[in-house]
């Protein structure tokens, strides 16, 4: 009997191992059957970092100017063409004047005309105040009565009013000859500034209105000097001071990176969605950048040194509005995922703040698939 249960114990303990081994072999043949993962890695290191807040917008002509006629009539001449260069001053088209012209030459027999009343008006009153002068010695000479005296100084009085008359009416005449020769030059219309000429809506023939209803006739810009207009969302808003660069690029253009300032910024936000109008200045010689033209850049507003900088593409789940992400670290074969928060985007660079240390590897490629602890097979990023 007792060797009979020593025997069933013997057996009992047997199946037991045998359980316990095939258990153990499953999870290893489960571990073993799903293979390796490829990835490319690459070491974090400190380095330098230029803070910037990346922005987009157009570009526009500092200085432009639509031209308009100021008095209403018929083109005579048109003396320059589309796209040509002008300087301030430079003729660009002849209004037909004919009447104004004549205006003018009545205006100028005006002024004639009261100059010689003016002269004649003079001859009166020195003739006037001889006459007063004779009738006082006369009177004290007893040759002559009072009222002779009085009708002298009444003469006189006379002769200095018509001489302030005309003076007046000399100084009317001058007025409309002044108005008539200004409203005759209005009928040359010349370039307000240097630039090129972009637009030109006028011909030969054409009757232009005043300047209250007409619609420009020429258009002049000046691409020496252009403004570059973004929008800053209101979490960069107080980043942002006048005086520092702007750099961007234009896709007509590619490969070349253009430079600007911050000269002006919007004193308030827009109520639409909460963004700041900034206006960076940009010097474009040789008038490489036209305007109208899509920019996008950075506003560099400081530098680190020494940071964690990792490529933006090995972030998952990037949000640079709560500067939150996940990135995997590569430690004895395996992939870790670990929480990182973020601080500066420079391009396709993106500052680490907490969450990863300088020496570890990180996975910067065929990370999309890999779950927390998964084996990998690490190669080092080109």
């Amino acid at each position: 009997m007792n060797t009979f249960k020593k025997l069933l114990i013997t057996v009992a303990i047997a199946c037991c191992l045998v359980s316990c081994n095939r258990s153990e072999a499953g999870k290893q043949s489960d571990q073993s059957g799903k293979p390796a993962i490829a990835v490319e890695t690459v070491t974090a290191v400190l380095s330098d970092l230029t803070d910037c807040v990346e922005v987009t917008g157009s570009l526009e002509p500092k200085f432009s100017v639509d031209v308009k006629t100021q008095i209403p009539g018929l083109v005579k001449q048109v003396f320059v063409t589309e796209w040509v260069r002008v300087r301030k001053g430079q003729p660009l088209a002849r209004i037909d004047v004919a009447e104004t012209e004549a205006l003018v030459k009545r205006a100028e027999a005006g002024v004639e005309s009261a100059r010689a009343s003016q002269a004649q008006a003079q001859v009166s009153l020195n003739r006037a105040e001889r006459e007063m002068e004779r009738s006082i010695k006369l009177k004290q000479a007893g040759l002559a009565t009072q009222q002779s005296v009085d009708d002298a100084g009444s003469e006189q009085d006379a002769a200095r009013a018509r001489l302030v008359a005309s003076r007046a009416q000399l100084a009317a005449a001058g007025e409309e000859l002044r108005q008539a020769r200004t409203r005759l030059t209005k009928g040359l219309i010349t370039a307000p500034m240097d630039g090129v000429v972009a637009l030109r809506e006028v011909n030969v023939g054409d009757l232009t209105s005043d300047a209250a209803a007409a619609k420009p006739i020429f258009r002049i810009v000046d691409n020496r000097l252009l403004n570059l207009t973004v929008t800053v969302s209101s979490t960069d808003s107080a980043r942002i001071r006048v005086g520092q660069p702007l750099e961007f690029s234009v896709d007509s253009l590619p490969g070349r990176t253009f430079s600007g300032k911050v000269m002006y910024i919007n004193p308030e936000l827009s109520s639409v969605d909460r963004s700041l109008k900034v206006i960076a200045e940009v010097v474009n010689t040789p008038e490489l950048l036209k305007g109208g033209l899509f920019a996008k850049g950075r506003i560099v507003t400081g530098s680190k040194s020494a940071v964690l900088q990792v490529p933006r593409s090995a972030i998952d789940a990037l949000d640079l509005t709560t500067r939150r992400g996940a990135l995997f670290i590569i430690e004895k074969g395996l992939a870790h995922r670990s929480a990182v928060v973020t601080g500066a985007a420079n391009g396709e660079r993106i500052e680490i703040v907490s969450g990863l240390k300088a020496g570890q590897q990180l996975v910067v490629r065929g990370g999309f698939n890999l779950k927390d602890g998964d084996r990998v097979v690490a190669a080092a990023a080109k």
